[in-house]
């Protein structure tokens, strides 16, 4: 079987799940003899790929260095991802496939495809769940529902992802969706050293929207007043904003909260040593996280809806969603007792030792081989 996949993640994410999926599944069907898989990348600075040491040239490392001001930097990334889309449009053209793997929504490729099958990975229907987060962007929904309808069979990566698409889109044939779960890429033994509190409670990624991070410490902030001890770190995401800033100043816990920009190896060090880690999302599609904290053994807090207990099972301590009196009641509970904590600590390495990429790149490859057998 030969793939095409599509570099549009590679040029848009720096890094990330979506990257680090197809990260995955790359290397992973290099070693399918069977399989040749073609990724037309000039050039990426996906930290994943370079971790991976994929699609690395030393020209362009050159050429996009710090040697040059930022503005030429951003030039040369400009005309690199043309490149990428310019190579792959020539790899569709030369019809030398079996199957196309778009790795977002940009529908670039559709006109050039001719009668060849593509097979769409949907990651959640956030803009159309939660529209008021995304009112910038105009595009990604129109272009979601487009592909979906002309995709050969689509991938959903959670039931609940699933179920989104047939609630907001009915007209898709729900026969065509499978449904292949995603993994994680954490070394949970690997050690950093880090300056860290002893007692803490883990937010990790992104603070912004949906993910609830002024909700999350609303809930907390009573537990840190108690606990001059308690801090909250907030692994990634960058500084606070003036609006963050402000609310943590108003409630009295500017000195009990931390922000840290972290390396990859590092992460697993931030999980293992906290006390439980809370994930308030107000939807993902999947959330590697969830995985990444319960390989650590890390006891995690989130809410009881979307995908989450597809993929956190009986290990999670759920709360109902924007109820910030049971948030606080379930991490209290845990932050009292040990036991508690140890428990939820062994059923979260037990329920993310289910999911593997190897299993991931298996069942994708799966869904390849429907759509070339139905050509």
């Amino acid at each position: 079987m030969k793939i095409i996949l599509d570099p549009q993640t590679f040029n848009e994410q720096k890094f990330g799940g979506i990257s680090r999926y197809y990260t995955e599944l790359y290397l992973a069907y290099q070693k399918e003899k069977d399989v040749t898989i073609n990724c037309p990348v000039v050039f990426s600075d996906n930290l994943h790929l370079k971790e991976a040491n994929l699609f690395q040239n030393t020209f362009a490392s050159f050429m996009t260095s710090s040697f040059f001001p930022k503005f030429i930097r951003k030039k040369i990334h400009k005309n690199y991802r043309k490149a990428n889309i310019k190579a792959t449009l020539k790899a569709i053209k030369a019809q030398d496939f079996d199957v196309f793997v778009p790795t977002y929504f940009n529908p670039y490729f559709v006109d050039t495809l001719g009668n060849k099958p593509f097979v769409l990975t949907v990651y959640d229907m956030i803009h159309e769940k939660l529209p008021q987060y995304f009112q910038r962007d105009t595009k990604t929904s129109e272009q979601k529902k487009l592909l979906m309808e002309k995709a050969t069979r689509i991938i959903a990566i959670s039931e609940s992802t699933k179920k989104d698409i047939l609630e907001i889109y009915p007209h898709i044939d729900a026969a065509k969706i499978d449904i292949v779960y995603l993994s994680h890429s954490i070394e949970a033994n690997s050690s950093a050293s880090l300056s860290l509190p002893k007692d803490y409670i883990l937010f990790v990624g992104n603070r912004s929207g949906y993910k609830n991070f002024i909700f999350f410490i609303k809930a907390v902030a009573d537990l840190l007043k108690a606990d001059k001890d308690l801090f909250v770190v907030c692994a990634g995401g960058n500084k606070f904003s003036k609006e963050e800033e402000k609310l943590i100043a108003e409630l009295g816990i500017a000195n009990q909260i931390l922000q840290r920009n972290f390396e990859d190896n590092e992460l697993a060090s931030y999980y293992r040593n906290a006390k439980c880690f809370v994930f308030p999302s107000e939807y993902e599609g999947f959330g590697i996280p969830v995985l990444e904290s319960m390989a650590c053994g890390c006891p995690i807090v989130l809410a009881h809806h979307s995908s989450f207990p597809e993929v956190a099972g009986d290990a999670g301590v759920y709360f109902e969603l924007n109820n910030t009196a049971d948030l606080k009641n379930k991490v209290q509970a845990l932050l009292s007792d040990e036991n508690l904590r140890r428990k939820y600590a062994e059923k979260g390495i037990e329920q993310a030792s289910k999911f593997s990429w190897k299993v991931t790149a298996q069942h994708c490859l799966e869904v390849y081989k429907k759509v070339v057998i139905n050509e």
